[in-house]
């Protein structure tokens, strides 16, 4: 499928943000490639998906943290749809405790999900944003990853997160600098801490009513994929109310 038609590959799709924005696209008639371990629960997704209006829906269940699965979902997308509008990139695992306490195996694996998926996602979606983009030259074509606030403001506790999360800002910023010209700009998100199951071990001290909710990622989300070809927003920082805007 080519040509004006918009397609997209979510990451993380199953749930939380990743479901969010892959029923905000349904809705919007998109042709959607989405990905997460759980094969069982993403077919139920992706017939979600199609009920709630998208033009096609492929679920393919990978490990973020296998270059072979990462390798796969890419080219199931290919396969079916040729081009890609937007790659969304929210697959992320989280780790929690000291720096001195910080173990090398939770290290690779939080960086190998957070920052070596993303670029290799980035790297076999090239040619079908590319695609995309000279397809819908006004459009373009777009990557939005989520970062997190802790990329952009150190916060104890959170070391290894951080540092792959302020990584992956620095990939998108690259991205921005070497492909804008051709149509593909780039954006992370980089919010507080957002009432979905993966910040539920903080609940004891940030009660979900006090987090940011999963519809004002959409929201963004949204708006980024309307900007035409010629706006770049490299980074948005969305703090907590009450908070000083400079934790999560």
């Amino acid at each position: 499928m080519t040509g004006n038609h918009k397609s997209a590959l979510i990451s993380g799709a199953s749930r939380g943000i990743g479901l969010g924005i892959a029923n905000r696209l349904a809705e919007q008639g998109y042709s959607l490639t989405v990905t997460a371990r759980d094969a069982g629960r993403l077919e139920e997704v992706a017939a979600q998906l199609r009920s709630a209006g998208a033009a096609d829906v492929v679920a393919v269940a990978a490990d973020m943290s296998d270059t072979e699965g990462v390798e796969r979902v890419v080219a199931e997308h290919a396969n079916r749809f040729g081009t890609l509008s937007a790659l969304i990139l929210n697959a992320g695992v989280g780790t929690a405790g000291p720096l001195a306490d910080t173990s090398v195996r939770r290290f690779d694996k939080t960086l190998a999900v957070n920052l070596r998926a993303p670029l290799q996602l980035i790297q076999g979606a090239l040619p079908m944003l590319r695609a995309a983009a000279a397809a819908a030259p006004e459009r373009g074509a777009k990557v939005i990853a989520l970062s997190s606030i802790t990329g952009v403001y150190a916060e104890a506790g959170l070391a290894v997160y951080g540092a792959a999360k302020a990584a992956l800002i620095s990939l998108i910023a690259t991205l921005n600098a070497e492909e804008s010209g051709n149509g593909i700009s780039a954006t992370t998100l980089a919010p507080g801490y957002v009432d979905t199951d993966m910040s539920a071990w903080i609940h004891d001290r940030i009660p979900p009513e006090q987090m940011l909710t999963v519809g004002d990622i959409v929201e963004m989300v949204d708006a980024l994929l309307r900007l035409s070809s010629r706006a770049v927003v490299p980074n948005i920082v969305l703090s907590r109310a009450g908070t000083d805007a400079y934790r999560a």
